[in-house]
């Protein structure tokens, strides 16, 4: 037995449940494929600064829970604690924007990490596809972005969640919603990190979780009371657009997201199965992130998507996936000239794009008809001596208990019918 285990905090994500976890994958990925959004696969580890500078110094992603070393050539890096910041360093170092055709619309999965207090749907180490449109002010591609999410949740057989929605602002009106909420936290019993967070980002301070913390904002100032005219329409065209799509949602004018580089639109996919790690995803529009970065003006708009939250969505809605079969034919030989043979027909089916397996290790009859009941297969080739001497081997359908002999040099066309 190991001496070693996997890291506090982390899972290994092993079969048969790693099925549902690519196959929660593959929904998201699905519609953002059909709609103009290419791949892009980002280092694990970045500079540190890199989300200093884009997340924010006063969130509690950089100040606590980001994985940040040195390395022994004192480069300080950082493993990556979220995906918008990475992605669009890259975008801008391979000069996307400049090929001009924008927006640059990119997607992404991959693995994130973060110091927190382990429980169930909060992981130090978890699973996210994200999407990202760089390069465009479009209220229909804040819209776009909101749809195509619900579409890959019910795709998925999700009904229960919920998308809330809500307007940060810009550089014009936050400025004076910022001073008049600042005021109004000066006035509160608040610890003094948490008054530090007030004077750098006081919208951190609203996104706060603690209960004592949450009971003194009552009747704190509202950004949706400061939004400029131009925010205002934007906001509304957002609403309207998703609206007509038949996409239902909620406002929700104390969302502010946990990040420090959204602005306008800013959303959240919650479900209410989860407890108190209610979100499955969540993201917004960043017009200032690529400044932030060093980099030209770029208004973009993007979110990220837990796989490990929505599998239990999935599983607090009682959903099964649909799967495809790991294994559709089982082959077990029984001797030498039997082993080279079906190893062949295992091979051709693989080339047809049958999933198929093979009894390996020399097992008896009996060994290896248990090999193909855990497999799953739908079918099992059995052949022998005798049975190869007739020019035969035994197809055997697993769930009727019908077993016939089919030639050797018909059972691959055979098997591609019935599977077909």
């Amino acid at each position: 037995m190991s001496t070693f285990k996997a890291p506090k905090g982390t899972y290994d994500l092993l079969p048969p449940d790693s099925a549902t976890f690519l196959a929660v994958r593959e929904a998201i990925a699905e519609p953002l494929r059909n709609s103009g959004y290419g791949y892009i696969e980002t280092p694990g580890f970045e500079s540190v600064e890199l989300f200093a500078r884009g997340v924010g110094e006063s969130t509690d992603i950089v100040t606590k829970e980001m994985y940040a070393f040195e390395t022994k050539g004192g480069d300080k890096l950082a493993l990556r604690p979220e995906g918008t910041a990475s992605v669009l360093r890259a975008a801008l170092e391979a000069n996307l924007h400049k090929l001009g055709n924008l927006p640059v619309k990119l997607w992404y999965s991959g693995s994130y990490y973060r110091y927190e207090r382990p429980q169930k749907g909060r992981y130090r180490h978890f699973s996210q596809v994200g999407a990202e449109a760089i390069g465009a002010e479009d209220p229909a591609l804040d819209a776009e972005l909101i749809i195509l999410a619900d579409q890959a949740y019910r795709s998925l057989g999700l009904r229960n969640f919920r998308i809330l929605l809500n307007s940060l602002g810009d550089k014009e009106c936050r400025p004076v919603y910022r001073a008049a909420l600042q005021d109004f936290l000066r006035g509160l019993d608040l610890d003094e990190e948490t008054l530090r967070r007030a004077d750098i980002n006081p919208l951190r301070v609203l996104d706060d979780k603690r209960d004592d913390v949450q009971k003194q904002l009552v009747g704190a100032p509202l950004l949706r009371d400061y939004l400029c005219d131009a925010c205002k329409a934007y906001h509304e065209e957002v609403r309207e657009l998703i609206t007509a799509a038949g996409v239902s949602f909620e406002d929700d004018a104390k969302l502010v997201r946990g990040l420090d580089y959204y602005t306008r639109t800013t959303f959240e996919f919650v479900h209410d199965g989860l407890g108190s790690q209610s979100a499955v995803g969540g993201g917004g529009r960043y017009d200032g992130l690529s400044e932030m970065l060093g980099g030209p003006a770029l208004p973009s708009v993007g979110w990220a998507l837990g796989v490990d939250r929505t599998v239990l969505a999935l599983e607090a809605e009682g959903v099964s996936l649909r799967l495809p079969a790991s294994t559709s034919v089982f082959a077990v030989p029984l001797g030498e000239e039997a082993r080279r043979v079906l190893f062949g027909v295992v091979t051709d089916l693989r080339k047809l794009g049958i999933a198929a397996d093979f009894s390996y290790g020399g097992k008896g009859l009996k060994g290896a008809m248990k090999n193909a009941n855990r497999s799953g297969a739908r079918y099992t080739v059995v052949a022998g001596e005798r049975d190869l001497a007739d020019g035969v081997v035994q197809l055997k359908d697993m769930e009727s208990g019908e077993q016939a002999p089919v030639g050797v040099n018909e059972i691959v066309a055979e098997l591609e019918a019935r599977l077909s």
